[in-house]
């Protein structure tokens, strides 16, 4: 299974080890054994495989396993809703129960052996599905469905029991959904709705109910998938399958934890290469909400900041709450792509479009002016004494007649609006009732997004229940603030699609010279000292001051002679995390007498503190730049991320950074530099000078490249600080830290 395949090698030889000797289960990539030219420089697959569950939501045969008709029995209940689904979806179905004949009418087979017919979907009614997947093997079932709980969500027994359940069913060559999951997948959808239809994806059955009762307002769902805690079948495979169906317009998530990073990247790349929009609560932000998730599910949530970012990277769009989930996911689903970016506020109130206005604004969204002559239009209709510049406001009167419709399409014609939104915070017949009609007829005529927000808590009236949810081409919401969190997603999905050129593509899949350079600096398990952790990055490209390493006096003096006064002096050793509150850095050294003195001063201190020194750095001094900080560390779940913030010691004061995933391209580095609340240092502030950030973009690079070969060989590494120089002058790496694993 892809999900199963970490990243956890280097070279080419354990490459090789992985597709030949199975070291770990190889990859799988478009329904093959993966290959070198699958895999990135770390032996990781680079394409997600879609797995071919048409046979699970639809398949010709199901056997129930532990099937009863016995009243009273939680067993029944689930039997009986079980042969429903299966008469709608047209499977024959197959009880299973050693001591019984017949359930509910239907002939009962004593055990998986003795079916009369190879199935494809075995549900599975009992407390303990391990000793099961032998018989589901030998049957050549090709789904089972596990609902028993008690596994990884209770602690370390049960995950060990998980574990042995996922080796058996990786055996057996069948997929599990399961287990602790639900009969969700069996839901009975409407089929009376047209249009795209969102597909649900939860590992909790009770926070999908909210986006599945969407039928009723008139949003089709076609799929419900339960993942549970993901002994087998996860969030990603299902993503992948999803993002293939022609049908689904949107894929709404509800997740607590993901199983591995990796598989979710994969998943949220093919369906961005799709262009299908992936809409997620993803629980964890908190403390908290991590312990809660992980009792729940039994799963890592994972460093939030590194969640939130991956997502963004693929064009993930993370929401809060399951309103947000249900709201955002409709609109996506439904919608078009715009024509335009400009929103329009058109109100019957001059406070509510000015009030609606301040919070579109303030959350991003592009409201143009309207032209003068757009204006003068307008004003044919609505006073001259009111505001039609945008938000335009029509007092009201005009809606009442053959006036409001003459209003809306005015608005819509202007092609610099691709959005309109027209908030109604309140029934007021029969002018509400006009005006949500005519909104409706106006969408059915335009190929631009029409929004409406009904603002009212009742939510019973005819204008809101019959005419707007009666149409599938405005967009209803019940609130300002998911209105403008849909639109918003809507815009970033689109712009994002339109720009999206996937980072597997391009990642590497050899090792670069550069790699095999440094594999004689590796200490596993040890920290390099700055001397040895400078060498490796040199042999990366990236530039270090002119330095010596010297272990005398009369070396250090010689030595600042070549690299040119002023110098900086510093101890070299693998012990030393955090040299300058040792009193282990001297900088601003003017003279030979100077440099002798800080030497026998530096390892004075050094011989005091027990630190053992590889000799004493003369560095060539450099000042003038703005202080950076750019890193690798390991996540649990996606491995090594790369992280750019403020250097220096604002690092720790201001905590100032943005990460990414790798592998990334030279625009997501950019986007790290945009997302710093102190970017303006860049651009040079206080008369400064900008700096040269296409050398800082540069150096995240080749930390990238690092971070892919060397990131099962590195713990931590930490430039801190890269000095960004003036623009056009590059980036020199002053310190740096390397943490071998």
């Amino acid at each position: 299974m892809l999900g199963s395949t970490h990243g956890t090698l280097t070279t080419d030889s354990r490459r090789a080890r992985v597709i030949a000797c199975g070291e770990q289960p190889s990859p799988v990539v478009h329904g093959r054994p993966a290959d070198v030219d699958d895999l990135d420089v770390s032996g990781r697959p680079l394409y997600a495989d879609v797995p071919d569950l048409d046979r699970f939501f639809r398949p010709e045969s199901v056997a129930v396993v532990g099937a009863s008709d016995a009243e009273g029995r939680p067993n029944t209940g689930i039997t009986r809703q079980l042969i429903a689904w299966a008469e709608r979806v047209g499977a024959r179905l197959h009880p299973v129960h050693p001591t019984r004949r017949s359930v509910f009418g239907i002939p009962c087979s004593p055990s998986l052996a003795d079916l009369p017919e190879q199935v494809d979907l075995a549900v599975l009614l009992v407390g303990d599905p391990l000793p099961v997947i032998g018989e589901l093997a030998e049957a050549k079932v090709k789904f089972a469905v596990a609902f028993a709980s008690g596994f990884a969500e209770t602690g370390a027994e049960g995950a060990a029991a998980q574990a042995h359940l996922a080796a058996a069913v990786r055996r057996s060559g069948l997929r599990l959904l399961g287990p602790n999951t639900n009969l969700n997948a069996f839901e009975k959808f409407r089929d009376d709705l047209d249009g795209p239809a969102i597909a649900l994806i939860t590992q909790s059955g009770h926070q999908g109910r909210p986006v599945f009762a969407m039928q009723e307002l008139g949003v089709r769902l076609s799929h419900w998938a339960p993942t549970g805690n993901e002994a087998d079948l996860e969030t990603a495979d299902f993503i992948s399958y999803f993002s293939e169906q022609p049908e689904i317009g949107a894929i709404a998530c509800y997740v607590e934890g993901l199983k591995d990073g990796r598989s979710f990247l994969l998943a949220a790349d093919r369906a961005a290469r799709r262009g299908v929009p992936v809409v997620a609560v993803k629980v964890g932000r908190t403390e908290t909400g991590a312990r809660t998730a992980a009792s729940h599910t039994g799963k890592l949530t994972g460093a939030d900041t590194v969640v939130d970012a991956a997502m963004r990277q693929y064009g993930v769009i993370r929401v809060d709450g399951l309103d947000e989930l249900q709201d955002t996911a409709a609109l996506l689903a439904r919608a078009r792509a715009p024509r335009a970016e400009g929103v329009v506020v058109y109100s019957i109130s001059g406070g509510t479009g000015a009030h609606f206005a301040d919070l579109a604004t303030a959350a991003g969204l592009p409201l143009p002016g309207l032209s003068a002559a757009r204006q003068a239009e307008l004003h044919q209709w609505i006073p001259e004494y009111l505001s039609v510049t945008n938000p335009v406001d029509n007092g009201g009167h005009p809606v009442g007649d053959w006036r409001g419709r003459k209003i809306i399409d005015a608005i819509l014609a202007d092609p610099e609006v691709g959005i309109l939104i027209c908030p109604i915070t309140g029934p007021f017949p029969p002018m509400s009732d006009k005006l949500a009609q005519d909104l409706v007829d106006a969408a059915e005529q335009t190929d631009k997004l029409v929004c409406v927000v009904w603002g009212s808590p009742v939510g019973t009236e005819a204008a809101y229940r019959e005419t707007l949810l009666g149409s599938s081409k405005v967009a209803t919401f019940r609130t300002f603030a998911n209105c403008i969190t849909a639109v918003r997603a809507y815009l970033d999905h689109h712009r994002f699609v339109a720009a999206y050129r996937s980072p597997f593509d391009e990642a590497p899949r050899t090792p670069s010279p550069s790699f095999r350079k440094t594999q004689a600096l590796m200490r596993p398990g040890q920290q390099l000292s700055e001397h040895a952790a400078k060498q490796l990055l040199r042999a990366y490209g990236i530039r270090v001051p002119r330095e010596q390493l010297v272990t005398s006096a009369a070396a250090a003096v010689r030595a600042a002679s070549l690299v040119g006064y002023p110098v900086v002096m510093k101890a070299s050793g693998a012990q030393i995390a955090h040299k300058t509150e040792l009193g282990l850095v001297k900088i601003g050294l003017t003279s030979a007498s100077q440099v002798r003195d800080a030497y026998r001063e530096l390892t004075d201190i050094a011989r005091y503190e027990g630190i053992s020194l590889d000799g004493v750095l003369v560095c060539q001094m450099v000042e003038r730049g703005v202080e950076m900080v750019v890193g690798v560390t390991h996540d649990q779940l996606f491995g090594p991320t790369v992280t750019v913030g403020l250097g220096g010691v604002l690092v720790e004061v201001l905590r100032d950074a943005a990460v990414r995933v790798p592998p990334f391209g030279e625009d997501q580095a950019r986007g790290m530099l945009g997302e710093l609340r102190g970017r303006t240092l860049l651009e040079g502030v206080r008369g400064g000078p900008p700096v040269d950030v296409d050398a800082l973009v540069e150096v995240v690079m080749r930390v990238q490249r690092m971070a892919l070969e060397l990131g099962d060989d590195i713990a931590e590494l930490d430039i801190n600080p890269l000095m960004v120089l003036p623009r056009g002058q590059g980036a020199v790496a002053l310190d740096a830290l390397v943490v071998c694993r």
